[in-house]
């Protein structure tokens, strides 16, 4: 058996990140740029109103107040998206709307419950009275504010999220040049599986695996392709892993214990190459990984919660890899146990618990029954805390590393 630590580091050893394709904007959300996104105007591309107001020049209306009202000829209406056609002179001011281009000769807006209506309702041909002086620029938005015509927005390596593609669109990109999402074939193992639809028969059970396992494919950014069931001989096993060059990973559940029908390990031995197959830890010590015809393949253990675990430390961290992300390990958090544990010594325990914030920390606590058969805890549960190797018995008030399910990878 090896570690948990030896087995992510010959995992991520063996995997490339995939190659980028350009996509739609809104498909590129989630994902890794591949290149940096430059614009090709300034933004603001000019000059304009951050309220509805009144544009006018500073200078008549600076020592303007309730008790000593100023009083300007209101010479035009602008519209936002309407380009100003008259100068603000001296005791001139324009009605503007928020966006609208500033009219030339104004260097300032009074926001529109700052004035009084004076005659004509404070519209064109009417006037207008201030009741508060402005500062010189107040309420403008300078052109070139954000960004210059040829500087780069976001940057290659970036996560693309909702602000990225508003930005994307603002300087003029249409599409994007992101990492792939990594294609994730799922297969399930065993005799024993009927579909989610029919009613289990004695001594058969639902393929729940195959679904808990794409909706963490999807979740760590992946696009599942469940291939079905194989079951417990070496001719369906090889028919269905031999596949694997056709996706970019496999992940199978079931088939790689010791059992007399655990024929997974077998047949990758034949039509693939084996680097590990055994982790020193609880849930799931029958970890295995290697690759078939160059495309890497994990085969996670049987038992519901097995494969959940086993799919969080070894399968998301290369698929966060292969999408380009350079954070590809959940954060962590130090908590206070808040009960004894009992473990065997050999071996990384990873069990499902409920992180709590206490005052200016956290408390850790299992958050149901630990069997790894069932799936309860791992729904009820936020968090992994993990307990060394090293010692039979960790007691409660002990410090202990919880890795956070509940969040993504560089979010801590």
């Amino acid at each position: 058996m090896i570690t948990v630590e030896e087995a992510i580091e010959q995992v991520l050893s063996r995997i490339e990140v995939l190659e980028p394709e350009r996509v739609e904007l809104l498909d590129a959300l989630g994902r890794v740029l591949a290149e940096d996104v430059v614009s090709d105007v300034d933004v603001s591309p000019f000059d304009n109103s951050a309220m509805d107001g009144y544009a006018l020049r500073y200078a008549d209306v600076a020592h303007a107040s309730e008790a000593s009202l100023v009083t300007l000829r209101v010479i035009e209406h602008i519209p936002a998206g309407i380009a100003p056609r008259r100068r603000v002179g001296p005791g001139e001011a324009s009605r503007i709307m928020t966006g609208a281009p500033m009219p030339e000769g104004a260097d300032a807006v009074v926001m529109v419950e700052k004035t009084r209506p004076g005659e004509n309702d404070g519209v064109a041909g009417g006037t207008v009275e201030i009741l508060t002086a402005p500062k010189p620029g107040e309420h403008i938005r300078a052109k070139a504010e954000e960004v210059r015509a040829g500087e780069a927005v976001l940057l290659r390596g970036e996560r693309i999220g909702p602000a990225a593609i508003g930005l994307s669109a603002s300087v003029g990109h249409a599409d994007l040049l992101v990492h792939r999402r990594p294609r994730v074939a799922i297969v399930s193992t065993g005799d024993e599986l009927v579909e989610v639809a029919e009613k289990p028969g004695p001594g058969k059970i639902r393929n729940s695996n195959s679904y808990s396992l794409a909706a963490q494919v999807l979740e760590a950014g992946g696009e599942p392709h469940l291939l079905g069931v194989a079951r417990d001989t070496e001719a369906a096993t090889r028919a269905l892993l031999s596949r694997a060059p056709e996706y970019d990973l496999m992940v199978t559940t079931g088939g790689v214990s010791v059992g007399d029908f655990d024929v997974v390990k077998k047949v990758l031995s034949e039509i693939g190459e084996l680097d590990f197959w055994r982790v020193a830890m609880r849930p799931g010590a029958p970890q295995t990984f290697g690759t078939v015809g160059g495309a890497p393949f994990f085969g996670l253990p049987g038992n519901p919660t097995s494969t959940m675990v086993g799919f969080e430390l070894f399968v998301r961290p290369a698929l966060r890899k292969m999408a380009g992300f350079s954070s590809l390990i959940r954060p962590r958090a130090v908590a206070t146990l808040t009960h004894d544990v009992k473990k065997k010594a050999d071996r990384r325990y990873f069990l499902r618990g409920r992180l709590t914030r206490t005052g200016d920390g956290y408390s850790a606590s299992i958050s149901g029954n630990q069997s790894s058969a069932l799936l309860t805890a791992m729904h009820r549960g936020n968090c992994l805390i993990s307990l060394p190797e090293g010692t039979d018995l960790v007691p409660a008030g002990s410090l202990v590393t919880c890795i956070r399910l509940d969040m993504e990878e560089g979010t801590a």
